[in-house]
């Protein structure tokens, strides 16, 4: 069926002209999935209409994912002051996320949206038609100092919607065209298809690759991530872009207590990325803020009853596992990357508390991002230095 013949709601002529983008937090061509039995339907009125609403599109092809197309009067979100974020702007063209990783952390900023942090935030999907075009005006501004922009720090900016809506490359392309360093942070094997743009762009302005990948299990990734691509399509993924002469840094992230920390999981996971070529690692545990907390909590319970009061108590009320845990597996990490040729490289997000005293707050760890993710500071292509860029900060 044509996509057009599938709208919920058609083009409104007179809806509003625009809608400037919420502020963001932080990862395909994998079919998207419904953990635990999950039941789809379609977004009603009480959900919308969102400022900026074209129309609300539903097919076949992507069964049980309604897609709401809104005008965007911006997309260059600036990152809230004082942020331990290595980058100072972010652009998100998707809200929501097929992927269905039931520990997005980015769940609960579908609330700000009036939609629910579970269920909504897998199958109501905002497509920001305008992206490419708004940004251009946006860095075509005098008052743009060309600071490093980072895409996929929220929701996945190559989820499976990309293939049909196609806005990367016009991204891409505006931020490499207008001297703007760019990062980009997915699970989605579709980056493959813009390795040359990539590739082109990287000659022009200072590009960093990131790819989310923390286990080799996959039972356990179609499990916990059931929209995503495979580990395999993802290391696969991750050789690609080295062999194209890209860097490829990888966010092991989350480390799942029970299900993915054990030595022989670590250890394949090392060693995979090792062998796929990574540039560099970074790897932290599970993180619950609000919103996912609850969402992942009910998953565990349903799938994994036994573990579930452990979750419950080495997480107490907060957001983060036990700095007792926290500093094991810090330790565990640390081994299996020296025996697998990362020790040393940039960006490991868990420390001993004990060898950096006052360096364990946990937020520390959330802002590390691993060798190859992140342009380098200052860095132009052929080694020359840029002084727009002299403030990002380094890796360490």
């Amino acid at each position: 069926m044509r996509w057009d013949a599938q709208a919920l709601k058609p083009a409104l002529a007179d809806s509003a002209p625009g809608t400037g983008s919420a502020s963001d937090g932080a990862p395909s061509d994998g079919a998207p999935g419904q953990p635990g039995g999950r039941s789809q339907s379609p977004a009603t009125d009480a959900l919308l209409p969102l400022i900026g609403l074209v129309r609300s599109v539903t097919t076949p092809e992507f069964a049980g994912v309604t897609f709401h197309e809104v005008t965007a009067k911006s997309v260059l979100n600036k990152v809230a002051a004082g942020s331990r974020m290595p980058f100072e702007w972010t652009i998100n063209p998707y809200r929501g996320c097929s992927h269905a990783c039931v520990y997005c952390f980015a769940r609960k900023s579908h609330t700000y949206l009036d939609f629910d942090a579970g269920l909504d935030f897998d199958s109501q999907v905002v497509v920001k038609i305008n992206a490419a075009e708004v940004l251009r005006r946006e860095l075509a501004k005098p008052s743009w100092g060309r600071q490093h922009v980072a895409l996929g720090t929220n929701t996945d900016p190559y989820q499976r919607a990309e293939g049909r809506y196609q806005l990367m490359p016009g991204i891409i392309g505006a931020l490499a065209d207008s001297g703007t360093p760019l990062s980009i942070l997915t699970k989605g094997t579709l980056l493959a298809r813009d390795i040359p743009l990539l590739k082109h762009a990287a000659a022009q302005v200072p590009v960093g690759v990131g790819i989310s990948l923390a286990m080799t299990d996959e039972r356990l990734s179609e499990a916990v991530e059931p929209g995503t691509p495979g580990p395999r399509a993802r290391l696969k993924l991750i050789s690609r872009l080295r062999e194209a002469g890209l860097p490829c840094g990888v966010m092991a992230m989350p480390i799942l207590p029970w299900l993915s920390d054990s030595d022989d999981a670590l250890d394949s996971l090392f060693g995979s990325l090792a062998a796929a070529g990574a540039t560099g690692v970074t790897a932290g545990a599970l993180y619950l803020k609000p919103g996912t907390r609850e969402w992942f909590m009910q998953w565990i319970a349903r799938e994994h009853p036994q573990l579930a009061g452990k979750y419950r108590r080495l997480y107490g009320t907060g957001s983060y596992a036990s700095p007792e845990y926290r500093a094991w597996l810090s330790g565990r990490i640390r081994y299996f990357k020296a025996r697998h040729g990362f020790s040393g490289s940039q960006g490991f997000s868990h420390r001993d508390v004990n060898d950096e005293p006052g360096s364990s707050d946990p937020r520390d760890e959330e802002a590390q991002y691993p060798a190859g993710s992140i342009p380098e500071a200052g860095a132009l292509p052929g080694g020359a230095r840029s002084a727009t860029n002299a403030r990002q900060p380094t890796l360490f």
